[in-house]
């Protein structure tokens, strides 16, 4: 079998020489839920930009990278059929990414416009059951009931469950999620992790997530891979890290990463204790 995520000799640099990964090299098999953690600037949201094809590696490198067997881009060039590779990769992102005077259901259907015929995706138009999907994507993530409001309407963590329905919807393979819970209040932060993992263990999904939080990664997440001034500082168990191993690691800026953690506290409620679909009072019969 191969690797869900396969990265080579992956080097990225900025017009201001700043570089922001180092030839770094690493693999994540099918399955695996990995965080990846790093102080500011350590290269994280970088890496995941090019894990998804959005920006290229150095032109001339030797740099590569593969999803499930698929090539996205090497030797700094992305691959011509990036589209088609992409549309098997769930992307969320810090800021939500949601169109603001689209309804939660319009938004949520967006993840499905890979698989649609041209003339669909132009018209917007969607069929019963292609909204039935997405409903219930909205109510697994406990937010159904919101469906044909305003995405601006929604707070930052119903938000973000939203953009979590539209990757669910899109069935996605790959998922990465870039910082996730940076901006979001510890309860929202609980469900959007339950969430993903709850995408790893019952959907089979391949989670790679950004982290500020040592003790949100070391609760959810298995592996760790950890990054410094473009370099990958540590590859393993996350249960190992403890604040001795992050100072070693990071030094001074092993305290950001710790700080955070004092800062955000999650639970220690199980995933299905506490699933967001109990946190939606409708059925689907009363939102469809």
């Amino acid at each position: 079998m191969s690797p869900a995520i396969e990265v080579s000799s992956l080097t990225k640099s900025y017009k201001t020489s700043s570089v922001a990964l180092n030839g770094i090299s690493f693999e994540i098999q099918p399955g695996e839920m990995v965080a990846l953690i790093g102080a500011s600037g350590s290269g994280k949201s970088t890496l995941l930009r090019l894990l998804s094809g959005l920006m290229p590696a150095n032109a001339g490198s030797i740099s590569s990278i593969a999803i499930n067997g698929r090539v996205i881009q090497t030797h700094g060039k992305v691959a011509a059929d990036i589209r088609s590779s992409r549309a098997h990769v769930g992307l969320i992102f810090q800021q939500f990414n949601l169109v603001d005077r689209l309804s939660v259901l319009t938004n949520v259907l967006a993840g499905m416009l890979h698989r649609l015929p041209l003339y669909r995706t132009l018209l917007g138009f969607f069929k019963d059951d292609e909204k039935r999907l997405a409903i219930e994507a909205l109510m697994r993530v406990g937010i159904g009931q919101c469906a044909y409001q305003r995405a601006s309407t929604l707070s930052g963590g119903q938000q973000q469950r939203a953009a979590i329905a539209r990757t669910m919807v899109q069935q996605a393979k790959i998922v990465l999620a870039d910082e996730p819970i940076a901006s979001l209040d510890p309860e929202s932060s609980r469900m959007v992790m339950e969430l993903l993992t709850e995408m790893n263990q019952k959907d089979g999904c391949t989670v790679l997530v950004s982290l500020h939080q040592i003790n949100v990664a070391i609760k959810y997440c298995p592996r760790t891979i950890a990054l410094s001034h473009g370099d990958i500082v540590y590859d393993g168990p996350t249960s190992a890290l403890s604040p001795r191993l992050l100072r070693e690691l990071y030094g001074v800026e092993a305290d950001e990463l710790l700080k955070e953690s004092t800062t955000t506290t999650l639970d220690a409620t199980s995933v299905s204790s506490t699933s967001p679909e109990a946190h939606s009072s409708l059925n689907l019969a009363n939102v469809y």
